[in-house]
């Protein structure tokens, strides 16, 4: 914003002095508005010239170039003026050194009206250089800021079904893991139940010196004999 603030006055100070140095003394004291635009390409002569017929319609037009240019913030048409202002003024330094065999600077010489048009040309280009000019408009869907894009990943490679794997895979066959027991909690502090009372009923007592049952057939309370003898030896 400073850039284009600071360059359009610079290209308005170059089109003031290009539009007012016509109305100066260009060469020998004669004034460009009495140079007729004609003898640039043919000659100059002595007649006189009308006030746009004159050097003063080039000048014009770039000052009205530069306010266009201004306006839209455009550095070529800034550009453009002050070419179009330093062209008509060395096209005339050719042709006046032609006519007056060469150029002198002075009363009888140049004059502050070439001075003049040649500074408001070169303020014009750098008026143009300084401007930064008018910002790229975004469209809605690309208006997002750079730093944040999400990074570019390249698309999978589409899947070749005649390319098959060079090893194939076996799954393991489904194993169902062992039922754990359920676990009951406090069950050594629960109380016995009737089903699984204690046993109170007597006890044979052991005593030292009983003598020890026999083993064997002669065993007492055998199946079948009710404690009697076994054998061929059976009633």
């Amino acid at each position: 914003m400073v850039r284009n603030v600071l360059g359009s006055l610079i290209a308005l100070i170059g089109a003031t002095a290009a539009v007012w140095s016509p109305f100066r003394p260009w060469y020998d004291g004669r004034h460009g508005s009495d140079i007729r635009i004609e003898d640039l390409f043919n000659g100059l002569t002595d007649n006189g010239a009308t006030l746009f017929g004159s050097l003063v319609l080039p000048m014009v037009f770039a000052g009205l170039l530069t306010l266009i240019g201004v306006a839209l913030r455009s550095r070529w048409l800034i550009t453009l003026a002050g070419l179009v202002v330093l062209g008509f003024t060395i096209l005339w330094m050719v042709r006046q050194g032609q006519s007056a065999g060469e150029l002198t600077a002075g009363t009888h010489g140049l004059g502050v009206g070439v001075a003049n048009a040649l500074g408001g040309g070169a303020l014009l280009i750098l008026g143009a250089l300084v401007m930064r000019g008018r910002a790229r408009r975004v469209p809605a869907d690309e208006d997002y800021d750079e730093a944040e894009a999400e990074p570019y990943y390249p698309p999978p490679d589409t899947w070749d079904p005649g390319h098959q794997p060079t090893q194939e895979w076996h799954p393991e066959p489904y194993r169902p893991t062992p039922a754990t027991p359920p676990v009951e909690w406090g069950r050594d502090q629960r109380p016995p139940g009737p089903e699984h009372g204690q046993d109170d009923r007597p006890t044979r007592p052991t005593r030292p010196d009983w003598p020890a049952p026999p083993d064997g057939p002669e065993a007492p309370g055998t199946p079948g004999d009710h404690g009697g003898p076994t054998g061929p030896h059976r009633p």
